[in-house]
C-alpha cells in the first residue's frame, strides 16, 4: 500500500504508517472539540474528533470505519471530513511544542491519496 500525504507518506494493510519506531494511523476527521477549561499547556491548541479508518481485511480496496473515536491535537490545519494521519502515545509528543503537553494523539498529515494493491481507494477532492 502506498499513500501520498502532506507532509508524510507510506502505509500498510492495517492503515498504519511506520517510520523509525513511530506508528501512524489513518482516520477521518468527524468534528471539533471545544474545551474552555483545560490544562494551561493546551490553550490555543485545536482539538479534532477522529474516527480511525481501517483497510478491510476481506477487501483491501475498501476502508471500514473503526468503532472508537479519538480526540487529537491538530498540528497541520486539518478540517472536518478530511482523511488524516495521526500518531498516539509517546510518539504524539515528538512534534514541535508538544513535548511537555498532556497529549496522547496528534494529527501529523493530511492524506491526498491512498493506493492499495495498485488501486486508489482514497483520493482527496482538494
Amino acid at each position: 500500500m502506498t499513500s501520498e500525504a502532506r507532509p508524510h507518506a507510506g502505509a500498510n494493510h492495517e492503515s498504519r504508517i511506520t517510520n523509525h519506531e513511530i506508528t501512524m494511523f489513518l482516520a477521518k476527521v468527524e468534528g471539533s472539540i471545544v474545551a474552555t477549561k483545560k490544562d494551561p499547556k493546551m490553550v490555543g491548541r485545536k482539538l479534532l474528533l477522529l474516527r480511525p479508518m481501517l483497510v478491510d481485511e476481506k477487501d483491501h480496496t475498501k476502508f471500514k470505519p473503526g468503532v472508537n473515536t479519538i480526540v487529537a491535537v491538530d498540528s497541520v490545519g486539518a478540517g472536518e471530513g478530511e482523511l488524516v494521519m495521526f500518531c498516539q502515545g509517546s510518539s504524539a509528543r515528538l512534534g514541535p511544542g508538544l513535548k511537555d503537553m498532556p497529549v496522547d494523539a496528534v494529527i501529523v498529515g493530511i492524506v491526498d491519496a491512498v493506493d492499495v494493491e495498485g488501486k486508489v481507494i482514497y483520493k482527496s477532492d482538494k
